[in-house]
């Protein structure tokens, strides 16, 4: 049985333990808070650029972007995988790298000869140099720190290399928010993009006002599941607006696409970093409650040796006083 000096001071290191994680998790949960105010910020500007193109591109079906035309042969394709650039949030950069390198499997057996990696985050860009992947530059910065203009940048150099013919595929790998008790992994196709499917599969999901991992939150993400999800004739509603285009739809529609690319690009930053938050305030409240309760075995642990060391002097007592 350990002394009662062992013993306490294992409570002490536990009881400093629990308060670094108690404070980690106060931290995340404000972060996660922040994250959800970006993504509320940009949603409307997302909605109505979804309804334009929908409009447009129902009344413009022969209107063919460059960005649509898929390559014949598949020669060289690029991943753009988002991470974080720091750790504890328990297994959010794991399950990136894995499905990362999924990818990278599949694409090898499909013959690609050359795969490149955009790693957002220090914890992917680590793993990409270890591995001796080709890397397309240095995107840490942007992983705790998201930037439209930046992404935007990136998202441009990338559609001109699709464009070129650089690039015969682009996938997006990432983190989806849909609340702070569930983050889901998604391989999502970058281009060629099919304007007409993608859009009409949009649907904003995620609950933006919890900042609390709860038994309720994870009960609302299983509940507004994506494949769960069933769209009523009730709900359909026409489009009547009336827009008037100068100075020709071709030429209008030929720029709203490529936006829709750099609102892609940057809502998958959005989505990733606050899984990030939301995985590390989660993993912050495991840690916390772990430590509870080891303090709660501690302490018992503590009070019975004390009480076994009275025990042995009070029998050494009255021992010695019969003798």
């Amino acid at each position: 049985m350990a002394s009662l000096k062992e013993v306490k001071n294992r409570i002490a290191s536990v009881n400093s333990t629990r308060k670094i994680t108690s404070a980690m998790k106060m931290v995340a949960s404000s972060k996660l808070h922040h994250a959800q105010q970006r993504i509320e910020r940009m949603l409307p500007y997302e909605e109505t650029l979804e309804k334009m193109l929908k409009t447009f591109l129902a009344t413009q079906s022969d209107i063919v972007s460059a960005f649509e035309q898929g390559h014949k042969q598949l020669k060289c394709v690029a991943l753009v995988v988002y991470a974080s650039n720091s750790s504890l949030c328990g297994g959010f950069n794991a399950n990136i790298i894995k499905e990362m390198m999924k990818a990278v499997s599949h694409y090898r057996e499909l013959g690609v000869e050359r795969i490149v990696i955009y790693p957002i985050g220090r914890k992917v860009a680590e793993k990409v140099t270890k591995l001796g992947l080709e890397s397309a530059g240095d995107f840490t910065h942007i992983a705790d720190n998201p930037n439209e203009a930046e992404c935007r940048k990136i998202s441009i150099s990338i559609n001109e290399k699709y464009s070129n013919g650089e690039y015969d595929r682009v996938e997006l790998i990432y983190h989806h928010f849909k609340s702070a008790g569930s983050q889901i992994l998604r391989r999502k196709q970058y281009l060629p993009i099919d304007l007409s499917l993608q859009l009409a599969e949009v649907k904003n999901d995620r609950d933006l006002q919890s900042t609390v991992a709860t038994a309720e939150s994870v009960a609302y993400a299983k509940e507004h599941r994506s494949d769960a999800i069933k769209y009523e004739d009730s709900d359909a509603k026409p489009l009547h607006e009336n827009y008037i285009v100068e100075p020709s739809l071709k030429e209008l529609l030929l720029k709203l696409i490529p936006k829709e690319l750099h609102l892609m690009f940057y809502t998958a930053l959005l989505d990733s970093n606050a899984s990030e938050h939301a995985a590390r305030m989660i993993a912050m409240q495991t840690a916390t409650d772990n430590a509870d309760e080891l303090l709660r075995v501690l302490r018992l642990q503590y009070n019975k040796t004390r009480q076994y060391a009275i025990t042995a002097e009070l029998l050494d007592i009255v021992g010695g006083s019969m003798a």
